[in-house]
């Protein structure tokens, strides 16, 4: 039987519908299936694979199995040390750094997707990577970093380097307090630092949503749950406030409550970068002296400002953009958009639509090398993050998707 070519052989599996997700990956196949092996290693990876692994991504990608040859090419380590830190490494600083060292956040994105875990749990799961015990490095420190920074710079391959914890055995923060990498120590050094915690709601929309405040700003939701520290009438004019203000902190304020319990603490004057800071957290029967309750101090900065508005009780919130434009991020309806405490906020946001659409776009990004450009990209932004949530959020899912729609560009 004579051999099909590599195009006949896709164009035979291809029937209907299975055209327009197919041939997107094998129209631009007019690079021969090794050409198209070597870049998908070089996108997923940063690095040149192996001659025989080369040739098996090439003989899987001829056989009509591109995704395969994506998975043979997330098993290099290049994969863990480079890509994926390069994706994460941002999400935990405010400056957007990917050159800051690594760190428990990261750890535990890479230790989530090297194991195929459902990738929401980085939201909510009591979840923390660690570097093996076996490896002679410090110890994990709830007040430093250098557990991770000697593990970057042992140059052990995080693949093999990295141990799945539970975080509230390994913190002592509470189990029913932990939020996966909201918990973390980088997160809360970055974003429950100062402030009034709406820090952590911003950038946690931002990094997982792929939503800064300005893009979910509604002006139509009640004002009841805005804080004592906003005034109403900024610079003397409430209609700022009015068309303004209450854009963000009508949706904001009830969620970011949800932050209640947590501050970073943190020698100011001796260690102003807070270098040795460490995650604070209100248990059950922990009063905070200057609020009488478990709610942290932090949230009652500046009530002079407005001593009418809401006080915070508790840590309970709730969720107003169920309603309004704002219900197009596509929130679950198995949930109820309201709850107490980091771990159900995380649940509310991770099963958002939003949250798989935005995994998807910034893997496409950074796999494809560019932003999605026409109505094929943004289509099979859609479609990968279906594949996606269909597939039990796993995020190898979305690089092998984004690899193979990309690959012969």
């Amino acid at each position: 039987m004579k051999k099909l070519s590599f195009r006949q052989h896709i164009a035979r599996q291809m029937t209907g519908g299975a055209l327009l997700g197919i041939c997107l990956w094998a129209g631009a196949a007019v690079a021969d299936p090794q050409e198209q092996a070597l870049q998908m290693h070089s996108r997923l990876t940063g690095v040149k694979p192996a001659v025989s692994v080369l040739q098996d991504m090439a003989e899987d990608i001829a056989d009509g199995n591109p995704m395969d040859a994506a998975y043979t090419a997330m098993e290099n380590d290049a994969f863990y040390d480079v890509t994926l830190k390069n994706l994460a490494t941002p999400w935990t600083n405010r400056d957007r750094d990917v050159f800051a060292p690594l760190n428990d956040y990261t750890a535990t994105v890479i230790g989530a997707v090297r194991d195929d875990l459902d990738f929401r749990q980085v939201l909510y799961g009591n979840l923390l990577y660690t570097a093996d015990s076996g490896l002679g490095l410090p110890p994990y420190r709830n007040d430093d970093n250098e557990h991770y920074e000697a593990l970057e710079n042992s140059g052990y391959p995080l693949q093999v380097a990295l141990v799945k914890r539970s975080q509230s055995a390994v913190t002592g923060l509470p189990a029913q307090a932990t939020a996966g990498v909201i918990t973390s120590r980088a997160a809360s050094r970055a974003f429950f630092i100062a402030g009034t915690n709406r820090a952590m709601f911003r950038y946690t929309l931002w990094n997982h949503l792929c939503r800064d405040m300005e893009q979910v700003k509604d002006t139509s939701r009640p004002p009841d749950r805005i804080r004592q520290d906003v005034s109403r009438s900024p610079g003397g004019d409430s209609r700022v406030f009015q068309n303004n203000c209450v854009g963000c902190h009508s949706g904001m304020d009830p969620m970011a409550q949800a932050f209640a319990y947590y501050d970073f603490v943190y020698d100011a004057d001796n260690d102003p970068d807070a270098i040795n800071g460490y995650l604070d957290y209100n248990s059950a029967g922990d009063t905070d002296p200057a609020t009488g309750t478990r709610v942290k101090a932090k949230n009652h900065i500046n009530s002079a400002n407005f001593p009418h508005g809401f006080v915070i009780p508790d840590d309970s919130w709730d969720n107003y953009w169920r309603e309004g434009p704002n219900m197009h991020l596509g929130w679950s309806q198995s949930l109820p958009g309201s709850g107490n405490g980091a771990k159900t906020l995380g649940q509310e946001l991770a099963n958002s639509r939003a949250f798989a659409q935005c995994q998807a776009t910034k893997v496409f990004r950074q796999v494809c090398l560019r932003s999605p450009e026409d109505a094929n990209d943004r289509n099979e932004i859609e479609s990968i993050a279906d594949d996606f949530s269909n597939s039990g959020y796993r995020l190898k899912r979305v690089y092998a998707d984004a690899a193979v729609y990309c690959a012969g560009e």
